[in-house]
């Protein structure tokens, strides 16, 4: 049908419009975030496109579902200005036959939003995960980076070096404090360098000075020295075993159906069944005044898009914690979100007036 077409090229031009904007909000929020978490030492530098990436893919789903609802309530809002739904509904078509056109053109959106979220999601977030871990995993001797105090992987040791000399190994007004076995010390030298023995590798440092004291006393005792070598950590930390809940595949979650398993399920079918119930909700909310201005429908369905959203990831900690089961939550959040839309729809359909209705009860 010719209106169907048309319909669809107009959502098909408003969609893709949406996302790309979407996705560009998004990348720089993401970039900018990154960003900051890289001079904070959580990621490698080198990495943040790569994080960057991956965290926009994380949030594909989101996007596409908020995407494809925005277009559908701004395609329908102006087909209400311009009269041109009149002309539909005097056909004798009613506003609920809108959805077969709609669910034939968000039907593939559907289906890759399943497949984000329930296999690219975990897959994006194990990325980002490993990216982390292997950058906090460096070595001591790593993490020295002239100009800056650097923390040790274990967290017992801060290291400062003025510049480096020769491919790291040399170095200049070295500094190191450190806290072990219930004691501090803070050793400077003028210079220091990287040596490998039998042993392992070792920091030695030339023409220095030592402040040893023991935690809670007094006690200080301060010695010089002209060289002086401590063993340096160049093993990397023990990777996590325990892998986060967000980073397991949809299988392994259904195999090990724990309460944080069920919470990242109940969010990662929620995005699917939330995809659906917005196609109904937009075409119930596109009903709009001529005179009424066209930014009051879009500030709306965002409003109601956040609303859904945090009741979404609301539900997923409750269940987390053990305060409500899956399935109520999805019976409850989903199923009454639907029930509502349809009622909602089916009252534009039949034209229900609340006073008429009232009457007719009365």
């Amino acid at each position: 049908m010719l209106f169907h077409s048309s319909l669809r090229k107009e959502l098909s031009r408003s969609f893709g419009a949406t996302l790309i904007v979407l996705v560009t909000v998004v990348m720089t929020m993401t970039l900018i975030r990154t960003l900051g978490l890289a001079s904070r030492g959580s990621f490698n530098p080198s990495d943040v496109t790569l994080v960057m990436g991956y965290t926009v893919l994380a949030y594909m789903p989101t996007l596409l579902t908020m995407s494809l609802f925005i277009a559908i309530i701004a395609t329908l809002s102006r087909m209400y200005r311009d009269s041109e739904m009149v002309i539909w509904l005097c056909s004798g078509k009613g506003l609920a036959s809108l959805l077969r056109p709609l669910l034939r053109f968000s039907w593939p959106v559907f289906v890759v939003v399943a497949a984000l979220s329930l296999l690219v999601l975990p897959w994006s977030n194990l990325r980002i995960e490993e990216l982390k871990n292997q950058y906090q995993r460096r070595s001591d001797i790593e993490r020295i980076e002239p100009g800056r105090f650097q923390e040790s992987a274990d967290g017992n040791r801060v290291f400062f070096v003025e510049k480096n000399v020769t491919e790291n190994q040399t170095g200049s007004n070295v500094f190191i404090a450190t806290t072990e076995n219930g004691k501090q010390t803070i050793t400077s030298a003028r210079s220091g360098r990287i040596e490998a023995w039998p042993q392992g590798q070792f920091l030695l440092l030339n023409n220095g000075q030592r402040l040893e004291s023991v935690i809670g006393t007094t006690d200080l005792k301060i010695s010089e020295f002209e060289v002086y070598g401590t063993q340096v950590n160049t093993d990397l930390l023990d990777a996590n075993t325990s892998a986060q809940v967000n980073t397991r595949t949809t299988m392994a979650l259904l195999l090990n159906l724990d309460a944080a398993s069920l919470a990242e399920l109940s969010w990662r079918f929620g995005l699917i069944l939330a995809a659906i119930n917005f196609v109904i909700i937009g075409v119930a909310a596109s009903s709009v005044n001529p005179r009424v201005n066209k930014s009051v429908n879009l500030v709306f369905s965002l409003f109601t898009f956040v609303i859904y959203y945090n009741l979404l990831n609301l539900g997923q900690n409750w269940i987390a914690s053990g305060k409500v089961t899956l399935a109520t939550h999805m019976l409850v959040l989903h199923g009454g979100v639907l029930v509502l839309a349809v009622l909602w729809l089916a009252k534009g359909h039949n034209n229900w007036q609340w006073p008429r209705l009232t009457r007719a009860a009365a």
